[in-house]
């Protein structure tokens, strides 16, 4: 088999070159629980992107990230707020992300999205990724990333750190997978 490069000419591993995995990107194909979306894309991951997998709960909005849109609910509208859910990932978890307003429609499967000053907290018992008031979401690109659907940080129990009430710490997995968007069969 001939080794794989990326956009850039930065050789991909054997076991990552996997075709479309989501049921929303393209047709299943799954290996070690290792996906990888096809197209093309002119992103990068800059330096100070915080892996999904280190996301915790928090006050404050300092999550840095880029993943792919995975999967988009419908678009809710309560009062005057509308807000729309979505699983994304990247290649190292998969999570809940919260989007408002404009990003509902701006937004679509498939996706590559670049969160700044982000923040992983609780909206309506939910644990979600969301912008907030201070963070920005923007499209960086579309179809080329690596990405995992699981652990979904959004379904981990977090626990308050006894020794730092300020921060969390996993506590337990309530599934290991999207229990909202679940895996196709």
């Amino acid at each position: 088999m001939a080794s794989a490069v990326d956009a850039v000419g930065n050789p991909i591993p054997t076991l990552a070159v996997l075709m479309a995995s989501s049921k929303h990107i393209g047709a299943p194909c799954r290996g070690n629980h290792l996906n990888f979306a096809f197209v093309s894309s002119g992103s990068s991951i800059m330096e100070n992107m915080v892996p999904l997998k280190d996301v915790a709960p928090a006050a404050t909005n300092t999550v840095n990230t880029q993943f792919i849109l995975l999967e988009k609910g419908s678009i809710t509208q309560d009062g005057k707020e509308t807000t729309c859910l979505a699983l994304v990932a990247d290649e190292t978890a998969s999570v809940h992300f919260q989007m408002w307003g404009s990003e509902c429609k701006a937004f679509e499967p498939g996706d590559i999205i670049r969160l700044t000053d982000g923040i992983f907290s609780y909206h309506k018992n939910n644990l979600v990724l969301r912008g907030g008031k201070k963070g920005k979401a923007e499209k960086v690109g579309e179809f080329t990333m690596l990405f995992v659907e699981t652990p979904n940080m959004s379904e981990i129990h977090w626990a308050r750190d006894p020794d730092n009430p300020k921060k969390f710490l996993q506590e337990a997995v309530i599934s290991p997978h999207s229990r909202i968007f679940p895996p196709s069969q």
